[in-house]
């Protein structure tokens, strides 16, 4: 899970997190949960904005815990001690104002199990103090993702799945990169760049999708261009969600490796393909053949082909490929 200590790349990017895992005491006891990866590893190479959404709408530290309390229909955040306190709404909506009131960041890394954090799954009481055997998102975490449904979210304990870390990363510099390469002056022409940029990124993860973004591009001009930055981002981002997998990167690779038929020997062109096929069975993680094909792409491929994002979706110092 470490990331390899070679050179940093700038703190350009800014991750929202929640300031538990950063080491303050704002939880119900008075106590953190600070987290070795985010502050160890992350925050060599990302800044982070900390909220305890609890704290924030003025609960002290310590407090009574809360609980969610219903069905996965409807619930609400009271007190376990004290169930006529009921703080849902103050937190729905704190976590609707942090949406708006951050809307730079690029990414947040959220506490799980926590019934105002929780990304998903936290556990839902019956009336009795029972569990209902019912889950759902915590209700802070809930409201900034209705308000910000762009935003890459992940909770710290599932990144510490190779996928899973690999995949929220790979959203975060491209919703980063949309930020910084389209946002701040739209046009038909910065869209359709990022869309070509990001082409066999979005193969592998949604051949569909990829065929869909296409078509809407091709649209031009009979498209607003609010309309079309709307529409294009929400399916693009909703794309890389979606995990991609080996058979998926097998697809892409090999698509690449056809850009190398008039400039690479066959033999060369063979060596890539074995390693390809290794990784199809399983037989090691995706640096290995991605490397290789990288390098004769760069050296021997046109500008079309080196300009992919897929070749390097995220800085390779951070490894996030070593283990998928």
């Amino acid at each position: 899970m470490a990331i390899v200590p070679l050179e940093k790349p700038q703190r350009h990017i800014t991750l929202g997190i929640s300031a538990c895992l950063m080491g303050h005491k704002v939880r119900y006891n008075g106590q953190h949960k600070r987290s070795t990866f985010c502050m160890d590893t992350l925050a060599d190479y990302f800044n982070f904005i900390p909220v305890c959404p609890e704290v924030g709408i003025g609960l002290g530290t310590p407090r009574e815990p809360i609980r969610l309390v219903g069905n996965a229909d409807a619930y609400r955040v009271v007190g376990t001690v004290n169930p006529d306190r009921d703080v849902t709404d103050p937190l729905e909506a704190y976590g609707r104002e942090k949406a708006r009131e951050l809307n730079a960041i690029s990414g947040y890394i959220l506490m799980q199990k926590s019934p105002s954090c929780g990304m998903e799954r936290v556990k839902i009481y019956g009336e009795n103090g029972i569990p209902s055997g019912d889950n759902g998102p915590g209700v802070f975490a809930r409201g900034l993702m209705v308000e910000n449904p762009l935003l890459p979210v992940e909770e710290e304990g599932r990144l510490h799945d190779p996928i899973l870390r690999e995949n929220f990363f790979t959203r975060v510099f491209a919703l980063h990169r949309w930020q910084t390469d389209v946002m701040p002056n739209p046009s038909y022409k910065a869209v359709a760049d990022f869309y070509t940029a990001y082409k066999y990124q979005i193969m592998a993860h949604n051949p569909q999708n990829y065929a869909e973004l296409g078509q809407l591009i091709a649209k031009g001009k009979a498209v607003p261009i609010d309309e079309l930055m709307e529409t294009f981002s929400h399916i693009f981002m909703s794309t890389l969600a979606r995990r991609a997998t080996r058979k998926s990167h097998t697809n892409v690779m090999l698509h690449l490796t056809g850009y190398l038929k008039k400039t690479v020997a066959g033999g060369e062109r063979e060596e890539i393909l074995k390693l390809i096929e290794q990784y199809r069975q399983g037989g090691g993680p995706l640096v290995v053949p991605m490397t290789l094909l990288r390098n004769y792409l760069q050296r021997s491929g046109g500008d079309y082909i080196q300009q992919q994002v897929y070749l390097q979706p995220h800085p390779e110092v951070l490894g996030l490929r070593n283990t998928i």
